[in-house]
């Protein structure tokens, strides 16, 4: 029976790019749970404190700006650093193909023989993909390196503050539509189902069962939302 080696993986993606994307989906994913939990705790215990709508808004925008600026910044400075070590390597391995290429290749053989091949089929690979481009071929069996798509800090900030955005105005919205009476249960609920749909995304990304990420999220989402609330309580009591 003949395959249609073709037709069946037709649209599947087979290069680096798709394990890039995978970061990037998981990235979102975790930024959109720290803007959850993180708003969440915000509003949840300035509300335990005041049923005015005045201040819960407020401090709810404020943790909002604050921290879609600060996972920005952090992913900027965080791949900004990753980029200029991948440039810096691969600045290091032109020079070197270009001073000793006969110990380079020697090294790509040796890479290939580690992998599996035998010295005669690793001789043959290493020199065709030299041929064809011996820098990419060292890039990427040596450092793991795409040369094409290098980490680009200015998307990985962008992501990061949307992914944020979005998940912090999820409580933000639920703490300030209904009555002062439900505003906190109804919060709780809402950011509980966030969570649990977060941590079952981030678990299906990750290959793994969403059961045990999703606990843990919820959990510790939970916590937060009811330490914040006991605090907010406290401090409002005694400063009243």
């Amino acid at each position: 029976m003949t395959v249609d080696h073709e037709h069946q993986h037709r649209g599947e993606p087979h290069t680096g790019s798709l394990a890039n994307r995978l970061n990037w989906l998981r990235a979102g994913v975790l930024g959109a749970n720290d803007g959850i939990v993180s708003t969440a705790g915000i509003v949840v215990g300035v509300a335990a404190a005041t049923a005015d709508r005045g201040p819960i808004f407020t401090a709810g925008v404020a943790g909002l700006a604050a921290g879609a600026v600060s996972m920005a910044l952090g992913e900027y400075v965080s791949v900004s650093t990753q980029r200029d070590t991948e440039r810096t390597l691969l600045a290091k391995e032109e020079r070197e193909l270009l001073e000793q290429p006969q110990a380079e290749f020697d090294e790509l053989v040796g890479l290939y023989e580690a992998k599996g091949l035998t010295h005669e089929t690793a001789c043959r690979v290493a020199r065709e993909l030299s041929d064809h481009d011996a820098f990419e071929a060292h890039a990427d069996v040596e450092l793991g390196i795409d040369p094409d798509e290098l980490t680009n800090p200015w998307q990985a900030a962008l992501s990061s503050a949307v992914s944020f955005t979005a998940g912090a105005l999820l409580p933000l919205i639920a703490i300030l539509a209904p009555p002062a009476s439900w505003r906190i249960p109804v919060t709780f609920i809402a950011v509980i189902a966030a969570l649990a749909l977060t941590g079952a995304v981030g678990a299906t990304l990750g290959g793994s069962r969403p059961w045990r990420p999703m606990l843990r999220v919820v959990i510790g989402g939970a916590l937060a939302m009811i330490v914040t609330f006991a605090i907010g309580r406290l401090v409002g009591h005694t400063v009243a």
